[in-house]
């Protein structure tokens, strides 16, 4: 079997790391991915080695790639555009839509008319995005199936396989507060810069490591406020740390007997969250779905009120200051992924929906 995922955006995030695992395990099952993008933002190496990769805005290049390559079935992601590209190329294979974009007002118009094609189903990364969907379209059956880790790649390393020597370096005195994803509004990045400036405050033995936002919309403005408040000092950033050395990242924090922090105000489902479990790494969020499915309260992290700064440093000094829920919290994390997050349970699902939709429910093993 070999399907076609479009999407708009290459980028750092959990879509993409995602399908990166996905595509991964499909290949040992014998499904080949592959992956169209319109726009590069600095994803590229995610992806790299993978599978192979178009990054095209050209809509007759875009059409001669669905209609030479024989795809037995097509995914698409949070992009409109691909309808007409489908249409246009004349595929009659099946399609199946991905919902990922967490907001009602940016996720309509992927929703609204899907210019002829009829999708098969829409896949969804939570429960909350489900119910999010459901507001937005009439089309059935929206199916949740959640993204995946590879354990063989994201789990605790021991102290002798970490890289010390790599960036970022793990200061002797300092416990690590780790913020990764995009500087934009919705990863609410301002609120880190409160909750950091209340701890430096208040103590010397916390530095906040932020991974990511080299190509981000707003990390001029992030770059200019970090500075502004003199929290250069408690807040060491990091642009672009490859995919590849993110283990190691995680293992440093947990060494350090730090935690991951989240100040988003909304997801569809949070990559960033079973990473951190599953290398046992505790988590500090907010209290709203989807992360309650993620991140069970007080068992693999701690959840704060809304978007209270004061609740979130409160969450984040008692898993700090309390050595064995630490060490409690950071082996519970790793169980939970395993058990529900790993690719194997989760790229199953997604491969079972492909050979129901592809081959009529046929079981694999056959000849289709």
């Amino acid at each position: 079997m070999k399907v076609l995922v479009i999407w708009r955006l290459l980028t750092v995030g959990g879509v993409n790391a995602g399908w990166r695992n996905r595509s991964i395990y499909f290949k040992k099952h014998g499904i080949d991915t592959e992956f169209l993008y319109t726009t590069d933002h600095g994803g590229l190496h995610i992806m790299e080695d993978i599978a192979p990769v178009y990054l095209t805005k050209d809509d007759n290049e875009i059409i001669n790639i669905i209609k030479n390559n024989h795809y037995d079935a097509i995914i698409v992601v949070d992009t409109a555009a691909a309808y007409k590209w489908i249409r246009k190329a004349k595929f009659t294979g099946p399609v199946i839509i991905e919902a990922r974009t967490p907001e009602i007002i940016k996720l309509q118009p992927h929703l609204k008319n899907f210019k002829g094609i009829k999708p098969q189903v829409i896949v969804v990364p939570s429960n909350y995005q489900k119910r999010i969907v459901s507001i937005l379209t009439e089309t059935k059956p929206i199916e949740v199936i959640y993204n995946g880790v590879d354990p063989s790649f994201f789990h605790i390393l021991p102290e002798k396989d970490i890289d010390f020597h790599s960036v970022p370096v793990l200061p002797a005195d300092k416990k690590i507060i780790g913020w990764i994803g995009r500087l934009d509004k919705r990863k609410n990045w301002p609120m880190l810069l409160d909750v950091a400036k209340r701890i430096k405050s208040e103590r010397k033995d916390i530095e906040f490591w932020v991974i990511g936002g080299a190509q981000s919309v707003q990390r001029e403005e992030f770059r200019a406020k970090w500075q502004e408040e003199n929290l250069t000092d408690i807040i060491k950033w990091f642009p672009v740390i490859p995919y590849q050395q993110m283990p190691h990242v995680y293992a440093k924090i947990r060494q350090s007997g730090g935690c991951t922090l989240a100040t988003t105000k909304s997801e569809s489902f949070g990559n960033t969250f079973i990473e951190s479990m599953a290398c046992g790494v505790p988590v500090v969020a907010s209290n709203m779905m989807p992360v309650t499915e993620l991140v069970p309260q007080g068992q693999t992290g701690m959840l704060y009120r809304g978007q209270n700064v004061d609740d979130a440093v409160a969450k984040i000094y008692s898993i700090l200051d309390a050595p064995e829920l630490h060490q409690k919290m950071s082996n519970t994390a790793t169980e939970h992924v395993q058990r529900n997050f790993s690719i194997e349970v989760v790229a199953e699902q997604y491969i079972d929906l492909l050979y129901e939709i592809v081959y009529g429910g046929q079981k694999r093993g056959g000849n289709p």
